[in-house]
């Protein structure tokens, strides 16, 4: 069975010499929200989240996360064992940034540095920096056509680093280069805040930046090492709503290639979103609009229809889950049918062949093999056995203000529509319901449960407003 999930690209074992500084700390004005930048969703999960996984993923000895803008906030949506917080807080750019964690990391450490709102970089692309800083410094450029915004990085006439200038400080010659900085970096802890002491902020900004340590390594004649990629995506960060989407956007298309690469049939990869880990097997068909969320397993054959949501479901080889459906906490067995407009709740658990229908809710119920309510149904805090229907119109009336209770239904039990089964009842194997009954007591085995009102019929009643005759 193929296994679509977000990160964890590079696995190794824990590398004693790394650790890995976060910047944090940035406000976001930009995305006009009282939510820190870092904790906006791409994926289903934080800016920030995406980050951290791809740092655990090169198993560094520490990781630290410098805060500011919101800290408690960020700090209690990604806090964990495996990170340390630092406070930064003055905004005085990313060099003073990390100097505010450099103290905590060990001397003899490589410091590889990622940002907190550049949720895709690649694993693969950070391995090959961190092997080029063997020795020394490295930095992540990048090839992009349109360099607009970015700092551009100098090189001399041997074509090794010698600067970055950033955007705003370019001269209008500089700002036709397309090799850009990105950020990210490596480098030895002790010397990193050796170089880092030297910087100043005598720039447009008025700010510390972190690339001008790598300037001062130049002036001291230790080399840095360069590292270019020419994935866009990857190193992207987000500062507004519309960047936030682009981003959105393409990581979804490339999770919808994915996809289709290993056989599964997506309709439109450009309407599909997985916030999560989608498992599929093979000949499984997704329509437009789908979307994943939580652990998702498909199984053989799986049609998933268009406008469906599925969050942590296991759905059984062969089931078709047609239009509109919720499908949440939900293990759903083969050859199934599901909708149009069905809402599985959580613990809804159905077997072979069963059926759910247009407008039925179910929620912590068991559906056996063959059984089916096929419309217009609530069915909570059920068991049903095999070959059962339950009728259009029936509830089971399973809260009784204080507690939730139990409805009971055998094998091969047929509820006529209409029905209200006020739990906790049992309807035992092979009995009936009548249409439009309200059953309050135990219908034992092959027996007829009957509880209308009896039915009045009025000779000459003249309907109001109707004058007589």
């Amino acid at each position: 069975m193929m296994q679509l999930a977000l990160e964890g690209d590079v696995v190794s074992s824990e590398d004693p010499k790394l650790e890995i500084i976060v910047l944090a700390a940035g406000q976001g004005s930009r995305m006009r929200s009282h939510k820190p930048k870092v904790l906006h969703r791409l994926a289903g999960k934080p800016l920030l989240e995406h980050v951290l996984d791809t740092a655990r993923a090169l198993s560094p000895a520490a990781i630290h996360v410098v805060v500011g803008h919101g800290a408690e906030a960020v700090q209690a949506a990604v806090s964990a064992t495996d990170l340390s917080f630092h406070q930064q807080t003055e905004q005085l750019g990313t060099g003073h940034a990390v100097s505010c964690a450099l103290p905590s990391c060990h001397p003899d450490a490589r410091v590889l540095v990622l940002f907190g709102d550049v949720p895709l970089m690649s694993g693969e692309t950070l391995a090959r920096l961190i092997e080029r800083a063997a020795d020394g410094p490295a930095l992540l450029a990048a090839q992009l056509s349109e360099p607009a915004g970015y700092g551009r990085v100098l090189r001399d006439a041997a074509g090794n680093f010698a600067a970055v200038v950033e955007h705003a400080d370019a001269s209008a010659e500089q700002r036709t280069i397309k090799e850009v900085n990105t950020g990210v970096l490596v480098a030895p802890a002790e010397l990193l805040g050796t170089l880092l002491a030297e910087v100043n902020n005598n720039n447009a900004q008025g700010e510390y930046y972190l690339p001008d340590a790598l300037t001062q390594a130049v002036q001291r004649n230790i080399p840095v090492q360069l590292v270019v990629t020419g994935d866009a995506v990857e190193i992207t960060g987000v500062n507004d709503r519309a960047q936030l989407q682009s981003l959105e956007r393409a990581f979804q298309t490339r999770l919808a290639d994915g996809l289709m690469a290993d056989g599964v049939g997506v309709v439109d990869r450009l309407r599909i979103d997985i916030r999560g880990e989608l498992q599929c097997g093979r000949d499984v068909e997704i329509d437009v609009n789908a979307v994943f969320e939580g652990q998702v397993v498909l199984g053989d054959g799986v049609k998933v229809g268009p406008n469906c949501l599925l969050k942590d479901a296991v759905v059984g080889p062969d089931t078709d889950i047609q239009a509109f459906c919720h499908i949440e906490g939900a293990a759903i067995g083969a050859g199934c049918r599901i909708g149009p407009y069905a809402r599985l709740r959580p613990g809804t658990d159905l077997g072979a062949a069963a059926r759910v229908g247009n407008f039925v809710e179910t929620k912590n119920s068991v559906l056996g093999p063959g059984s089916k309510a096929n419309h217009l149904a609530y069915i909570g805090d059920a068991e049903i056995g095999a070959d059962s229907n339950v009728g259009a119109g029936t509830i089971t009336c399973n809260y009784d203000g204080v507690d939730k209770h139990p409805t009971r239904i055998g094998d091969g039990v047929f509820v006529g529509s209409n029905s209200t089964l006020v739990a906790p009842v049992t309807l035992s194997d092979h009995s009936f319901v009548a249409a439009g009954s309200v059953v309050t007591e135990d219908v034992p085995e092959d027996q007829l449960a009957l509880g209308r009102a009896r039915q009045r019929n009025v000779s000459g009643w003249t309907p109001p407003g109707r004058k007589e005759d």
